[in-house]
């Protein structure tokens, strides 16, 4: 077993579970460009997915907007089996050979 880091230089899945604001756009960015690649990226609820119910100048209106998503959960807020079926369903396409979002979207550097 190996020791528990939470690096974004260590970790290849980014699991976005709250709404997102303006001001967080640039560090949201920054932890995804530090990942290891191949990088994947689940979208928990719907603040998440589409900025919910908050529409307004400080909200972005989902974090598709400043990384590709590969999976999107629903729910407000998403009930634990709802991110353990995103989770097997991104381990599905991981074994499928399906590549990631930013590979798709042709975002790759």
């Amino acid at each position: 077993m190996e020791a528990f880091r939470a690096s974004p230089r260590q970790a290849d899945l980014l699991i976005v579970s709250a709404g997102s604001s303006t001001r967080w756009q640039r560090r949201c960015g920054q932890i995804y460009d530090q990942m290891l690649e191949p990088k994947w990226v689940i979208a928990m609820g719907a603040c998440a997915s589409s900025g919910g119910m908050f529409n307004n100048y400080t909200t972005l209106q989902g974090v598709g907007q400043i990384v590709p998503v590969d999976i999107h959960v629903p729910g407000c807020p998403p009930r634990p089996e709802a991110l353990m079926e995103g989770i097997i369903r991104l381990h599905e396409k991981v074994q499928a050979g399906v590549p990631p979002a930013y590979e798709i979207r042709g975002v790759a550097e």
